[in-house]
């Protein structure tokens, strides 16, 4: 194994194995939620991440969600938000994960929200509480490493390229064409400087993303100009093609915080209410992998979504993506649909992953039916357009 790839494999897997990664979630719920057509009787599994999806997934009134990570720290975060819903008042919870600050948010843990969570959960935030809320200047989305790193685009916004000005103008323009003004003429030349180009180009940047060196090498094969000119193209869609005055993800790095009128869907006070009556219970959590809790899970999963950690598997860990796929099969229920993302324009390694049904054996392709033509329209309207493709897909069998 060359140098390189050992040292960018030990930094990603330090980061991932130490650290809150995901402070919010940067895959978009209203494209899945559209792509999924979830009802009554579905069953979800989703990967965790920051658990802001699985709650945008349960208003929807569907039969459960297991949302499974394998770093406890991710799902500490979501039994928060879960135990914030069940426990406290809507402007409470708004400051605490809104504003990603409370004042007196250690005795607020203790007495009110300490108790809902799993004993791995409280021995995180018994230590980290503080350290993570209790900062007006410092908010809680500029902690965790991909809030260090928007941290550190926010110093370099404000105090090396010094266009904080502009930013604000542009986040709370509601016209196409000024915001397209803003964003070319104020803003992208002063960004794309040589210090942020090399940064970006940089295996242990992306690693503190959560994005592995596979998925970077995915994106250097099929995207012309490689890393850099992706994220270029990536935010020139975001602010200069879609508009940007609903669009969450990118205000609250930008920021460090929500507005009451931009923001993840359960933190809008309707939303807030209808989980706190119940719907926040539709919800169950798990640390393991996809593979070890559907091996331990007894009936039948209707939907998936499994974002990009396909990517990750597929290089060095592709026998575990095979095995992940066998599971995923023999959980499916009938009609199954299954959503994926990627950094790289084509998953072509999942049509080949090789399986067993009836006795027969198959490549995965053959019996998974893509409706391209809906991902290509949703995948262009992505608010967070950090992805270089999206694919929702249906079992055509299982096991």
């Amino acid at each position: 194994m060359p140098m390189g790839e050992w040292v960018s494999g030990k930094v990603f897997n330090y980061v991932h194995g130490n650290n809150l990664v995901y402070n919010t979630c940067w895959e978009d719920p209203r494209l899945d939620k559209e792509a999924l057509e979830l009802g009554p009787n579905d069953n979800l599994l989703v990967i965790t991440s920051a658990g802001c999806n699985s709650l945008s997934y349960a208003l929807t009134g569907l039969n459960h969600i297991y949302a499974v990570d394998m770093n406890y720290r991710q799902n500490a975060l979501l039994e928060l938000k879960m135990a914030g819903i069940k426990e406290l008042d809507y402007d409470t919870f708004f400051s605490l994960f809104g504003k990603g600050h409370l004042p007196g948010v250690k005795e607020v843990y203790r007495k009110k929200l300490r108790g809902h969570l799993s004993e791995k959960s409280q021995e995180y935030w018994d230590k980290k509480i503080c350290k993570y809320f209790a900062n007006r200047r410092k908010t809680f989305y500029f902690c965790g490493t991909s809030g260090a790193f928007a941290k550190g685009m926010n110093l370099y916004i404000d105090r090396i390229a010094r266009f904080r000005k502009a930013v604000t103008e542009l986040l709370d323009c509601d016209d196409l064409n000024r915001q397209h003004d803003i964003w070319f003429n104020q803003i992208r030349k002063k960004l794309w400087s040589r210090l942020i180009r090399f940064v970006v180009n940089r295996d242990t940047t992306l690693s503190m993303l959560g994005v592995p060196r596979a998925q970077r090498l995915q994106i250097e094969k099929t995207y012309e100009g490689g890393i850099v000119k992706f994220c270029q193209d990536c935010l020139d869609a975001v602010f200069a093609e879609l508009p940007v005055s609903d669009n969450y993800f990118w205000r609250v790095y930008t920021t460090g915080s929500y507005s009451p009128t931009c923001c993840p869907e359960y933190l809008e006070k309707e939303n807030f209410l209808a989980l706190k009556g119940g719907l926040v219970d539709k919800i169950s959590v798990y640390t393991d992998t996809v593979e070890g809790f559907l091996r331990k899970y007894d009936g039948t999963i209707s939907r998936y979504v499994l974002l990009d950690h396909m990517d990750w598997l597929s290089d060095r860990y592709y026998d575990a993506l095979v095995s992940e796929w066998d599971a995923i099969l023999s959980k499916a229920a009938p009609q199954t649909r299954i959503l994926w993302r990627s950094g790289g324009l084509r998953t072509d390694y999942i049509d080949s992953v090789p399986i067993e049904i009836n006795e027969q054996k198959k490549n995965l392709g053959s019996i998974l039916e893509y409706h391209q033509d809906k991902a290509a329209q949703l995948h262009r309207k992505d608010r967070v357009h950090t992805y270089g493709s999206f694919y929702i897909a249906d079992l055509k069998e299982t096991k």
